[in-house]
């Protein structure tokens, strides 16, 4: 029987092509389209009497729920859902720099302090820079096992006869599976080591966490199967200029996803941030136009988050958009809302927003907040004291409802807030603030005069 040639498949997508070639049809992806061997054809009575068959069950069965390891650290547990499951795959992906393996050496070290057997493998430093950073971090008394190696093969060889409970891995893409032909930190070789390690966990009942590089957009590095293989992904989060860090999880599958853990980077590592709202918010002694404060939701915490516009006569003839911590496609769309809608001219000006703290915010529901950022910026009024702000702006200059509408508002109390902006039909209970209901982004104006 002749054999079959081989084929050449896109890492991101999956679409199968003849021959190689640079960019792929199906995702529009660079570089992403790897040789593989074509599959074997399947034997003929293979599905008739070569099997084993898979007990089904119905779905009204005893399912317990997954135990949970916690680290010791909150934020990190919150948004792993609570603490590591047995027997999971993790893979945690930031920008360089970012806090990666610092976060993880402290979870594995706290671990083993509680007497969990964690073993941290890397292949990235040695082991005595890592040392020096756990004396650092003040963790040089943890009885966690540290080992350096890059190869796949010695990797699983050890954490079969160590038999761990936990194993990080830094980092995935130095990893090499000596029966892969290519170069480590490829796509084929990302994907063979991970699946690998991922097959371990599964049948060892060890947690695997994996460290993820991450490309110039700020994706995984590595085939997007990646993601799809592992149980939770988190994202390290963060400007460079700012202490604080955000560990997002955009999937789980034991738990909520767009949970977040708060960190502050200092001199002694990451320190956790119990209540990240009261350090989102500047000095606000003063009223200062441009900045309006947006309650928020990240998963099932509430944050307040001030939110800063500037604009300023524009001497060019394409004013300048700049925007940091949201999406400018939102924010253009608002401006045109507020043009159409409001009579409000933005075509001779320059407009910055900037979302203070670092933090990226990505919900409908700050659209009120910039739109009053913008308008106060624009008239140079600032917004009335001790206000919060939450809505979303239809392209009809409506004000719609959110959710979660009562969290922001406890929130917002707490934190000595006196006076809200939110849409007209949001389900509230009872408050103490003195709640102003908008159902026009019309009306946003005058209240500036209040």
């Amino acid at each position: 029987m002749a054999r079959e040639a081989d084929r050449f498949v896109c890492q991101s997508c999956g679409t199968v092509y003849r021959k190689w070639q640079g960019r792929c049809d199906g995702c529009g992806e660079w570089n992403t389209i790897v040789q593989e061997n074509a599959p074997q054809a399947i034997p003929r009575g293979l599905s008739t009497g070569k099997g084993r068959p898979v007990d089904l069950g119905g779905l009204d069965g005893d399912t317990e729920s997954a135990p949970r390891m916690a680290s010791g650290i909150a934020e990190f547990d919150r948004a792993c859902g609570g603490g590591l499951v047995p027997g999971s795959a993790l893979l945690v992906g930031g920008d360089p720099g970012i806090g990666k393996s610092t976060i993880l050496l402290q979870a594995a070290a706290l671990l083993a302090l509680e007497g969990i057997d964690c073993v941290y493998l890397s292949g990235e430093e040695a082991a005595a820079q890592i040392r020096a950073r756990a004396a650092r971090l003040g963790l040089s008394h943890s009885p966690m096992r540290l080992g350096t190696e890059t190869s796949l093969r010695d990797i699983l060889a050890t954490l079969e006869e160590s038999r761990p409970q936990v194993a990080i891995i830094d980092s995935i893409q130095t990893l090499f599976a000596d029966n892969v032909e290519s170069a480590p930190g490829s796509v084929s070789q990302v994907r063979a080591c991970a699946q690998e390690l991922i097959r371990f966990a599964k049948r060892r009942g060890c947690t695997v966490v994996l460290v993820g590089h991450v490309t110039k957009e700020g994706l995984i590095a590595g085939p997007r199967v990646l993601e799809h293989m592992v149980d939770t992904v988190l994202y390290f989060e963060g400007e460079r200029g700012h202490q604080f860090r955000i560990l997002r999880a955009v999937k789980n599958r034991y738990g909520g996803t767009d949970e977040i853990g708060v960190f502050e980077m200092t001199d002694k590592g990451l320190a956790e941030v119990p209540n990240p709202s009261a350090l989102f918010l500047t000095n606000r002694a003063e009223p200062v136009s441009g900045a309006a404060v947006f309650a928020g939701i990240e998963g099932t915490r509430p944050v307040l988050v001030e939110i800063q516009a500037l604009v300023s006569p524009s001497s060019l003839a394409t004013p300048r958009r700049a925007v940091v911590g949201w999406d400018s496609g939102r924010l253009a769309m608002v401006m045109a809302v507020l043009d159409a809608r409001c009579g409000l001219g933005f075509g001779g000006f320059d407009v910055y927003l900037n979302v203070a703290g670092g933090l990226r915010v990505s919900e409908p529901a700050a659209d009120l907040a910039v739109a009053a950022a913008l308008v106060s910026s624009l008239t140079d009024i600032p917004v009335p004291a001790e206000t919060v702000i939450f809505g979303e702006i239809s392209l009809a200059g409506e004000v719609r409802p959110v959710a979660q509408a009562d969290a922001r508002l406890k929130e917002a109390e707490k934190l000595g807030f006196t006076r809200a902006w939110l849409p007209q039909s949001s389900k509230t209970g009872r408050s103490t603030l003195r709640l102003t209901t908008l159902d026009r982004l019309q009306s946003v104006k005058g209240l500036f005069a209040d």
